[in-house]
């Protein structure tokens, strides 16, 4: 990285807090379209960091199980604002989305009628038409030649056969394998080299953090509801690659399975949570204040949100200082490679079931479903427009 982007100026966490609301409040379009808006207001306007530098940061966080835009935010706080700039930009961008979620959780229970019920199927037909997006768009730049979608295709006969989370670990866990052996041909680019002032031990810290947890959590599971929420979500939180719409059969098998949430329920918040600015990852605080046993509401809203977005943050934390050497390894290069193909098969399969199953049911839900596909992917039309849209479609049709 240049020296400038090396040795940024510091600011204060209030200004880096400021600069992300504005961001909270307005990033519509899900993950790469936050991105733009952080490269427009963060490296061009305000210049916090270079081109080189957000382009290596980028790529980091696209490395990295979690969100990663709220990463490449997060380390663009700590960057900016030390470890309080970090949880600033990290509080701003995410609670916008994540009250207005937590609002739809409590007006819902109050739906009824066939307008209620038209509004809530409509939100659930819209998910099939942003799900169906993200598997055509990550198929198009994750699965490019015979052994990616290879990759894929397996996947989605593993967690067909193995449902829940053992079967999407077990995905994973299979990419990765056969990326090393099948996908070690694919482009290296340059690098250049980037300080967050993050040491090793620190970064240490976080990675034993990140895998105590992952092993710990589990058996405190059995003493509390808290502690299985919070271990349901920060597991989910720990497998997501390639993108927060992964997100969707993680928490399905997290939360759905146990009958923690309805299918209807689950579904129709998903699609809620397109119509709202901010990270995806924030339709946890929708789960978390719906959910059927306590914690709920408030306390269970913000269980979820901080167990789904804490892995990310502490890989992220952990992979700084060792970054710049750990990337030039083909092996890693490959097993992301295959990891990332095989995301798009559970994805695919979670295109099926729960989506597609749950929400057209009929031939009107199916021509919807494809209007609002269209929508999305030919017409370019911002996600917002077509989840009001396909809600106002969902409810015409309980009308007729």
């Amino acid at each position: 990285m240049h020296e400038q982007a090396a040795r940024p100026h510091r600011g204060t966490p209030t200004e880096v807090f400021g600069a992300f609301l504005k961001l909270g409040l307005t990033s519509f379009g899900g993950p790469i379209a936050h991105l733009g808006y952080f490269r427009d207001e963060l490296v061009v306007r305000r210049k916090w960091i270079d081109e080189a530098g957000y382009a290596d940061l980028v790529a980091l966080c696209q490395f990295l199980p979690g969100p990663a835009s709220s990463q490449v935010g997060f380390a663009l706080g700590l960057l900016r604002g030390g470890p309080l700039g970090a949880l600033a930009a990290w509080a701003a961008f995410t609670l916008p989305s994540a009250l207005l979620l937590i609002a739809f959780a409590m007006a819902a229970t109050t739906f009824g009628g066939p307008i209620g019920t038209g509004l809530l199927h409509g939100l659930k037909v819209v998910a099939v038409a942003v799900v169906a997006q993200a598997v055509w768009g990550m198929a198009k730049s994750l699965t490019p030649d015979r052994e990616r979608a290879s990759i894929a295709l397996a996947s989605v006969l593993i967690v067909v056969f193995a449902a829940g989370a053992v079967g999407q670990i077990a995905a994973i866990t299979f990419g990765a394998l056969a990326g090393v052996m099948l996908c070690r041909n694919g482009p290296v680019t340059g690098f250049t080299h980037f300080s967050f002032r993050v040491t090793r031990p620190v970064g240490i810290i976080c990675l034993v953090a990140f895998f105590a947890l992952l092993g710990l959590l589990p058996v405190l599971a059995a003493v509390s509801q808290n502690w299985a929420l919070f271990d349901a979500f920060y597991r989910s939180g720990s497998l997501v690659f390639g993108g927060g719409h992964v997100v969707l059969p993680l928490l399905q098998a997290e939360v759905v399975a146990p009958g923690w949430i309805s299918n209807d329920a689950f579904l129709a918040g998903y699609g809620a949570a397109q119509a709202v600015p901010g990270p995806l990852f924030t339709f946890a605080a929708y789960l978390g204040a719906v959910m059927g046993p306590a914690p709920n509401g408030i306390l269970g809203a913000a269980i979820c949100l901080v167990a789904i977005f804490l892995p990310g943050f502490l890989l992220l934390i952990g992979a700084l200082p060792f970054w710049d050497s750990f990337r030039k390894r083909p092996l890693v290069l490959a097993a992301m490679r295959g990891a990332n193909a095989a995301v798009v098969g559970i994805l695919g399969a979670a295109l099926y079931s729960p989506v597609w199953t749950s929400a057209v049911l009929n031939s009107y839900d199916f021509a919807l479903a494809l209007t609002a596909f269209i929508l999305l992917v030919v017409w370019k039309a911002p996600p917002w427009i077509v989840v009001a849209l396909t809600a106002a479609g969902g409810t015409a049709l309980h009308l007729l």
